[in-house]
């Protein structure tokens, strides 16, 4: 492993606690971002195989994995009956110690999350790296199934990938419908259930929903879940590179309000992860300015901040973001 990848993973195995979850950023922030979602956790494992760190990617699965079955019941619920209010749904983020659900009304209908571990079990499971341990393991998995039939992801509107309005987003029913593609030759699935959502995604694509034209959200489509046809993850590569691509970042939707100021704010996780689809795509001119972006966007540890502000001067205090050091480590070892 090169210098600047073992710097990397350092840094982003400083946010895991013993439980193998990861916070989203330094344990000792203020800003609730010491705390686990699931989706965060997720991406934290694309760094880890990358390094090959197979030991840490499945710690941090499973231990997802024990959150929802402590929340089995609360599954249960949902699958019986369609869930009405925000916290009838499985939540996005818990205390990373003791796997509780952290109780706070804010954006946390994040159906993209369920299709993301779905997806990422199931990729690793047909790469021959085990996560799933047992009959309860395997029981879940086919109950988070029938949560996304019974909620009819296809078109609920849920706070997506941002955790922001609620409306009916393109990347929150494209996580759905790749963990229902990976996750369906281990568990059942019904071809319905995917037909649905291939259905709804390529009715909306390329745009995101209903309000935003382009979002950096879909990425996700091309990386991980390579579910965008060529034509749709042409479309979605333009309009961000036109559109959003800043020099310290790449803004996640245009009129972005979050950390506004003077403009909208500059989140570096946008390009290590424009790095790795170009690297895929072999376009090594095209991978070597985000490269190179990226690394202008480290701070003088190698720490990746969650956002600079619109000038590119100062970043938040989220620093290091593990989502972007992940996504780094990918970028590097891809």
């Amino acid at each position: 492993m090169n210098e600047v990848l073992i710097q990397s993973l350092q840094i982003l195995k400083q946010m895991q606690y013993p439980t193998g979850l990861f916070a989203a950023s330094r344990m000792t922030v203020r800003t609730g971002y010491n705390l686990a979602w699931i989706r965060d956790n997720v991406y934290a494992t694309l760094g880890l195989e990358a390094a090959k760190k197979y030991g840490d990617v499945k710690k941090t699965l499973r231990a997802l994995l024990d959150i929802l079955l402590k929340h089995e019941y609360k599954i249960d619920w949902a699958i019986k009956e369609k869930p009405k209010h925000h916290y009838q749904y499985i939540h996005a983020r818990y205390d990373p110690i003791t796997m509780d659900e952290v109780w706070e009304q804010w954006g946390n209908k994040q159906n993209d999350a369920i299709g993301a571990l779905l997806f990422r079990i199931g990729d690793l499971e047909e790469k021959g790296i085990r996560i799933i341990r047992n009959e309860n393991d395997l029981r879940l998995l086919q109950k988070l199934v029938d949560y996304l039939q019974n909620i009819e992801y296809w078109h609920d509107k849920d706070n997506g990938m941002w955790e922001e309005n609620e409306e009916v987003h393109a990347s929150s029913i494209g996580a759905c419908v790749a963990g229902l593609k990976k996750i369906g030759k281990i568990v059942n699935v019904p071809k319905e259930l995917i037909k649905n959502g291939e259905k709804a995604l390529n009715k909306l694509l390329p745009r995101e929903s209903e309000t935003k034209n382009v979002d950096m959200a879909l990425l996700s489509l091309i990386y991980p879940y390579n579910i965008a046809t060529k034509k749709q993850r042409n479309a979605i590569l333009k309009n961000i590179g036109q559109k959003l691509v800043k020099e310290k970042g790449v803004i996640r939707y245009i009129g972005d309000k979050y950390h506004y100021r003077n403009g909208e704010a500059q989140w570096t996780k946008g390009l290590p992860w424009l790095a790795i689809i170009c690297k895929q795509m072999n376009k090594p001119d095209k991978y070597a300015f985000y490269m190179r972006k990226t690394i202008g966007a480290t701070n003088e540890k190698g720490e990746l901040p969650e956002l600079y502000y619109a000038d590119g001067n100062e970043y938040n205090e989220n620093c290091p973001l593990a989502w972007s050091q992940a996504l780094y480590i990918a970028s590097l070892g891809v």
